[in-house]
């Protein structure tokens, strides 16, 4: 159990890929209750769902389990999850703690994952710990235009270096991010100063955001992913 650590499920109406997807049932459960389950599979006490879609608010859910609404202002395609958050730590959970973000479209993220991240944080020496899966390694050899001037984004090397020659390249797969509320709340969003990582296959790091995504992560439950 981890007595002092919150996990928030952030699930808003608006979609234009796929209408409804954080209510959308997934093999037997909404997209968001995956995110949910995972968290009280982790040892979480506590878990907050912060929603505009009303129907959320007649779930059967657990007691350790709380809905709370979010403002229409912060439930629009602009609005950021700092945004959202920020709202969520002043009007929730004033008294601070360790915060677990579990974005509800990332719906093959494990509790061992979970508690992966929160080993990670719980060492004290980072500010942020994420989870990331492998990219295309192509990307060390892209940069940007000044001018008439390319400027390469990492080591000029790389640049004109055979693809297969490249070390790896993880990118964030927003599952998962781990991190301390009142140096968020000072920071006004989260610090990069010294990041740890949990690790994450492609497969696992599914996203949804269209309806192909989401018979992926069906296909995927059913057929059993990795434990």
């Amino acid at each position: 159990m981890h007595p002092d650590v919150i996990a928030l499920v952030p699930a808003r109406a608006g979609s234009k890929g796929l209408p409804g997807k954080n209510i959308k049932d997934l093999c037997g459960k909404p997209l968001y209750r995956h995110s949910v389950d995972a968290a009280l599979d982790a040892g979480i006490p506590k878990v907050f769902i912060s929603t505009d879609i009303d129907e959320v608010f007649s779930h059967a859910l657990p007691d350790c389990v709380s809905v709370v609404r979010r403002p229409p202002e912060l439930a629009g395609d602009e609005t950021t999850m700092a945004d959202v958050l920020l709202e969520f730590l002043d009007s929730t959970l004033p008294a601070g703690g360790t915060i677990v973000l579990l974005q509800p479209t990332s719906p093959l993220r494990k509790s061992h994952h979970i508690q992966a991240g929160l080993t990670l944080f719980s060492g004290g020496d980072c500010s942020l710990a994420m989870s990331v899966c492998p990219a295309n390694r192509g990307v060390l050899k892209w940069g940007q235009i000044h001018g008439d001037r390319f400027q390469t984004l990492s080591d000029p090397r790389y640049c004109f270096a055979n693809r297969q020659s490249l070390p790896p390249v993880f990118r964030p797969n927003g599952a998962l991010y781990v991190f301390d509320a009142d140096t968020f709340r000072a920071k006004g969003d989260f610090s990069a100063a010294s990041i740890k990582v949990v690790q994450m296959s492609e497969e696992e790091s599914l996203d949804v955001d269209t309806l192909d995504d989401f018979r992926k992560c069906e296909a995927a439950i059913s057929q059993g992913t990795p434990q």
